[in-house]
């Protein structure tokens, strides 16, 4: 008589694992920024903010004591983004001239900003308490070395004329915030070209740290 033939009984494999939780903090962060870019630094409430989140008032100040200390990790957070997405830029350029260098960070500047412009205007411009107002200063300070140092490095390789570059990159910073009032003002209605806005920006710029302008060779092109 035959044998039955043994049986071989295979285990499925086990289920992936379940996707990662974003992390409490980043969450939490994440949330402060769309409610800053949906109605400004005087809507983003402890309360909105933890909504936004899905997560209840009392965990948001487990991380955070207050208002003030998410948003100034929040503006610590955009800020370095900001600047390290002008760096890319200029890195990108690094090989060509100075006045394309400068090209690079203030169009990266001024179109992330006109992306979007609520957030901008809330980054930059909207009155803030005192400790996140802190935070921005750093880092418009952190903007203006860094421009300073770009206009150094091409002072001493005779790219630029001679000029003391931290007034320089003060008022090159200063000059470009108050160009972008009008166009990311949430009252004025932001309906601006960004592409004419940038366009004048970078010749303003190059004219002023000294720069061949450029409007002339985009005029001609037109």
């Amino acid at each position: 008589m035959t044998p039955p033939p043994q049986l071989h009984v295979f285990e499925p494999p086990p289920p992936p694992p379940p996707p990662r939780r974003e992390d409490t903090r980043a969450r939490l962060l994440r949330a402060g920024v769309e409610v800053l870019e949906a109605g400004g630094y005087a809507s983003a409430s402890v309360a909105a903010i933890a909504e936004r989140a899905e997560l209840a008032t009392g965990t948001l100040y487990r991380h955070f004591p207050s208002k003030a200390d998410l948003f100034v990790e929040l503006y610590r957070t955009i800020g370095d983004a900001e600047l390290a997405a002008m760096q890319e830029a200029a890195a990108s350029t690094r090989a060509r001239t100075a006045a394309e260098e400068l090209d690079a960070v203030i169009a990266t500047f001024a179109g992330r900003a006109m992306s979007r412009p609520r957030l901008a205007w809330a980054l930059v411009y909207e009155p803030l308490d005192a400790a996140v107002d802190a935070e921005r200063l750093r880092y418009r300070r952190d903007y203006a070395r860094h421009m300073a140092s770009f206009i150094r490095e091409r002072v001493d390789a005779g790219e630029l004329p001679d000029q003391d570059p931290d007034t320089t990159a003060a008022a090159l910073i200063g000059g470009i915030a108050e160009a972008l009032v009008s166009p990311l003002s949430p009252v004025a209605g932001g309906n601006a070209d960004p592409d004419a806005v940038i366009a004048a920006l970078t010749d303003f710029c190059r004219r002023a740290v000294g720069a061949e302008p450029a409007a002339i060779g985009r005029r001609a092109e037109a």
